[in-house]
């Protein structure tokens, strides 16, 4: 139970090191995007190569030949992806997820907030984290594809600003506060962005 030869040590130092030299030579050869902050396919990939590395590392039953190529396989798929995405919008629309606008000039997005499953409570954090004390200094927040929330400041962001083009739910966003603020002028209501 404790201890079982010296066989089974020697193993896991060998071909522990040996795996270890083969993953960090296949993460350099497929670039910087395989370690990059995880979008939902980013992360499987990731959990499986640190399945399979503690399963060579672990496993009499699964030599290292076999394991460095079951290693090599994931990265090359993960990079595959990766270059498709880039080549192809389609493809890229069914591997990851849209940014989500959940804040607009100040305004909480209650439906986006509900279908991203956030609190009010986590994007103000995220507001403070970024070094602003009034939600109404900032002019959208985005709720990235790798789970991440960026801030946009300034009051007024449109919808032809390049970086918000491709954030769902901003176009129609700003056009319903537009409409809203012309309505507002008239009648001095208040608007509701929600």
């Amino acid at each position: 139970m404790f201890f079982q030869g010296w066989f089974g040590l020697w193993r896991v130092l060998v071909v522990g090191t040996l795996a270890y030299i083969a993953l960090v030579i296949l993460l350099r050869i497929s670039g910087k995007r395989t370690l990059a902050k995880f979008n939902a396919f980013d992360f499987v990939v990731t959990v499986a190569i640190g399945s399979t590395l503690a399963t060579i590392l672990l496993s009499n039953s699964v030599a290292l030949a076999e394991g460095i190529l079951a290693l090599a396989l994931l990265i090359g798929l993960q990079y595959a992806i990766s270059w498709l995405s880039v080549r192809s919008e389609r493809f890229q629309e069914l591997i990851k997820s849209e940014p989500t606008l959940l804040v607009h000039r100040g305004r909480f997005l209650e439906s986006a907030l509900q279908s991203q499953r956030l609190s009010r409570e986590e994007v103000l954090a995220a507001v403070r984290a970024d070094g602003h004390a009034r939600l109404e200094d900032v002019g959208a927040i985005v709720l990235e594809t790798d789970g991440t929330i960026s801030i946009i400041t300034g009051n007024d962001p449109q919808p032809s600003d390049a970086a918000l083009k491709t954030v769902q739910g901003f176009g129609r966003t700003c056009l319903h506060a537009q409409a809203s603020s012309h309505n507002d002028d008239a009648t001095g209501k208040p608007l509701d962005a929600s």
